[in-house]
């Protein structure tokens, strides 16, 4: 598929999506992926159910760029707060419950994951179940280019500091800048520990009990 091609099949799971399940929420971290599927979401629902997961140990930036978006697009937006707690893995459990909190009382949820982020996303699927709850993966196919040029095609505005280097962004702890060309997406993601291009936890483990 090129560029179109994926543009048009995400809009297409979007509205069918949204028809198909009336209670349905965007989830977003307001990264490069989720502003992306923000704003095509946007163009088809703009009152669209909009939720962030967010800690104590976000990018100063990070909060500042999702304050201006809330106003900037007028979200129907709940935040879901949680800390890290000292020596605990970034992510993990903590935001996994809090995930689980956020999604009572919906059918399906939209992500912003992608297959080329790296393996642990290579065989999902644009629509997955797990105990009842849909999850729908609109930009799945898009890869790292189509993404950017997406954003500067529409002008979609994006998180400052991917100015600073980083590639694949997520909170203070767990994301690092780029070091080389040749390194891959998610290289800088909980780098030099065991979890290095892991997963947090919310597109692996059931949402729902």
């Amino acid at each position: 598929m090129n560029y179109l091609q994926k543009t048009e099949n995400a809009r297409r799971l979007i509205k069918e999506s949204i028809k198909k399940h009336p209670k349905i929420v965007l989830g977003s971290s307001f990264g490069k992926d989720s502003m992306v599927l923000l704003h095509l979401t946007l163009s088809i629902r703009p009152d669209i159910p909009v939720f962030a997961l967010l800690s104590n140990t976000e990018f100063p930036e990070t909060y500042a760029f999702i304050r201006e978006m809330v106003i900037q697009y007028h979200l129907n937006y709940t935040e879901y707060f949680y800390n890290q707690l000292e020596g605990q893995k970034c992510c993990g459990a903590p935001k996994v419950e809090m995930a689980k909190e956020a999604l009572k009382g919906y059918d399906a949820w939209f992500s912003g994951v992608r297959k080329t982020e790296g393996i642990t996303r290579s065989d999902f699927k644009p629509v997955e179940e797990k105990n009842g709850l849909i999850k729908i993966n609109p930009i799945l196919d898009f890869t790292e280019i189509d993404i950017w040029r997406y954003l500067a095609l529409n002008r979609v505005p994006i998180n400052p500091i991917y100015a600073k280097g980083y590639r694949s962004l997520s909170c203070s702890l767990c994301s690092s800048p780029e070091e080389d060309e040749t390194e891959s997406e998610r290289e800088g993601r909980w780098k030099g520990t065991p979890d290095a291009r892991g997963e947090c936890g919310i597109h692996t483990h059931p949402l729902r009990s």
